[in-house]
């Protein structure tokens, strides 16, 4: 029983470093993304990601030779549909606003499902730390306003980023890692007339596709893979609260690639952030030991 217990334990551990280590592909990739807005669009960089990623995913796992049950078509649409939203909406975000703001606005809607989710009250202690570190990362009064179109494209990405999240647990599940690869081939379909019709000469460019081929790596492939392996591990209101460092780690990524310098007051909320996703980990890791040892 206590050997038990261990692994359970581990494996919520394990589960929330995986977590942490896709919001940090994530976000670099987002940062050199950020940095091709200005030739290519973030429309026609999205849209070439995205698809690039669905190739990437679609060779290395090869689906095709697990059929998808007919139950699980419908979820799986709707995964991939989801997912082609967020991206697209969270690039028109990075192009009005900083990304650790914008970040830390889309990451509302995996709060929702911390909130809504949860049944201990340790968990709200995590998640005020988490909201506390939110609230500093915006900007203090008298302070330039954000753009307001690119704030509502980060509340729209964080309405797409709770759905994928509530669609994602139940479909990696059942898919497993073939459920990254289809549902990524849908998020390309959904954005790829768009990235089309907003298409450039440059994007035409060889090198434009090799760099877009490491941001689909860092910020689709990889990130997605990370992601469906921590959802298998993690409850979602779980995962929700661990998504809650992706303002901190978006905002030394912004920093540490695009220059994008913090105050003292935004360094404290990234560490409320750290503290928050620490917390819930250990939380959780502790509450599957005793439902293990109740059993």
């Amino acid at each position: 029983m206590n050997t038990d217990n261990r692994n359970a334990g581990n494996s919520v551990l394990v589960g929330a470093a995986v977590a942490l280590a896709g919001l940090l592909s994530t976000t670099i990739g987002a940062a050199f993304a950020k940095t091709l807005f200005p030739l290519v669009g973030a429309i026609g960089v999205a849209a070439l990601r995205l698809s690039l990623a669905a190739v990437l995913l679609l060779l290395f796992l090869r689906p095709w030779r697990r059929p998808v049950p007919k139950n699980m078509r419908w979820g799986l649409l709707g995964y991939g549909v989801m997912l082609g939203l967020m991206n697209l909406l969270i690039y028109q975000a990075f192009a009005r606003i900083p990304i650790g703001i914008a970040v830390a606005i889309e990451v509302t809607g995996p709060l929702a499902v911390a909130l809504f989710g949860s049944r201990r009250s340790r968990d709200f202690l995590w998640l005020a730390a988490a909201a506390a570190g939110l609230l500093l990362l915006m900007p203090p009064t008298g302070a330039a306003p954000l753009d307001p179109v690119g704030v509502a494209f980060a509340a729209a990405s964080g309405l797409c980023w709770a759905t994928y999240i509530l669609t994602g647990k139940h479909i990696s599940e059942k898919l497993g890692g073939d459920a990254v690869a289809w549902g990524m081939l849908v998020a390309a379909v959904v954005v790829l007339p768009l990235g089309i019709g907003h298409a450039t000469a440059v994007l035409l460019e060889p090198w434009v596709w090799g760099v877009c081929l490491v941001i689909a790596l860092l910020s689709s492939a990889l990130p997605c893979l990370l992601e469906m392996e921590a959802m298998r591990r993690l409850p979602a209101s779980v995962f929700g609260l661990l998504a809650s460092a992706a303002p901190g780690v978006g905002a030394l990524s912004g920093y540490a690639i695009l220059g994008e310098h913090l105050t003292q007051m935004q360094w404290l909320a990234i560490l409320c952030i750290i503290v928050a996703s620490a917390g819930s980990a250990l939380s959780a890791s502790r509450q599957v030991s005793i439902e293990r040892a109740l059993l």
